[in-house]
């Protein structure tokens, strides 16, 4: 599977709450973690088995060195992760006791991550039909629709995690065989609003609105099983709606947070690496979902994403 999207770090301040406009909270001392969409997803995939490329862009500073040497480490082919002239992009993360964060970005050297590297990366690691393609907001949106634009053309299955949800044209989400937004994105997607009350009807809007191409036949054998929109719920777990179907709730393992920092990217490449190993959504779902409850119970957004071993431990045990 390819993954392309963004490489950060993340600084993280532990603190009695989370600070409103205009407060100062004092916390605990500064935590430094590898984190980034892109390359966390692309972790969560690699500790589950999956066969995993990463496509993206780091600075030539020391804070890209130990963000490449993390990812070659996952035993991540990061042949298509460049240095550029900007700084590696920073996350600074609020955490409070709660597990919930706020987070702010400095994107840095994922702004370069345009269409014509995502093109050269992909065309070198040529993506086929029995290919997953990951792809993540955090880059810019030309780079995100050349990477569901080449995976669409191979054959692939191709996700979207639109995070964030904005400068996401119908045309880009209609590449995706499955979009993954958290309920604040879908209801950005959808046209503002909440979706909180009914993320099923917007989820239905997003897919009656085209927003999906219609059914693929892959050489997977069997018409591909998408489109999708699987919102990802928090700590109730997953919600999928498909086309011409009934919605199906997939709920979460009651577990006892410490930092839910990077569990909606645990879920995005265990969902990527189960629909790679042959599963069916609603499968990869249901262990996208564990995989992501798992995440939450160590602290960094990396720091918790389980093995395989340790998934098949924690579904058994549930």
């Amino acid at each position: 599977m390819l993954v392309v999207g963004s490489v950060n770090v993340d600084l993280v301040v532990a603190a009695p709450r989370l600070p409103v406009p205009g407060q100062t909270v004092t916390g605990g001392d500064v935590a430094r973690y590898q984190g980034g969409k892109g390359g966390n997803q692309a972790t969560a995939a690699a500790r589950l088995g999956a066969t995993v490329a990463f496509v993206g862009a780091v600075g030539a500073d020391d804070l890209g060195s130990e963000a490449r040497s993390a990812l070659a480490a996952e035993g991540i082919d990061i042949a298509g992760l460049v240095e550029t002239g900007r700084p590696t992009g920073v996350a600074l993360i609020v955490v409070d006791p709660r597990a919930e964060n706020l987070i702010a970005v400095a994107p840095g050297a994922n702004g370069e991550v345009h269409a014509p590297h995502v093109t050269a990366a992909l065309g070198r690691l040529a993506p086929g039909s029995r290919d997953v393609v990951l792809a993540c907001r955090e880059i810019p949106p030309d780079g995100v629709r050349a990477a569901l634009e080449i995976g669409r053309k191979a054959g692939a299955i191709t996700i979207l995690n639109p995070a964030p949800a904005d400068d996401l044209g119908a045309e880009t989400l209609s590449l995706a065989d499955v979009l993954t937004p958290n309920e604040t994105e879908l209801a950005l997607l959808v046209g503002g609003g909440t979706a909180d009350d009914d993320p099923e009807s917007a989820a239905r809007h997003l897919l009656a609105s085209g927003a999906s191409a219609g059914p693929r036949v892959t050489d997977r054998g069997a018409p591909a099983r998408m489109p999708a929109v699987v919102v990802t719920l928090g700590a109730a777990g997953a919600l999928i709606v498909q086309t011409g179907g009934a919605a199906v709730v997939v709920p979460a393992p009651a577990i006892h947070p410490v930092d839910t920092t990077g569990a909606g990217d645990t879920f995005n490449g265990a969902l990527a690496a189960g629909l790679a190993d042959g599963l069916d959504l609603a499968d990869a779902v249901r262990r996208a979902v564990a995989a992501a409850a798992f995440s939450t119970t160590r602290p960094g957004a990396r720091g918790g994403m389980p093995t395989r071993a340790e998934l098949e431990g924690f579904l058994g045990g549930t």
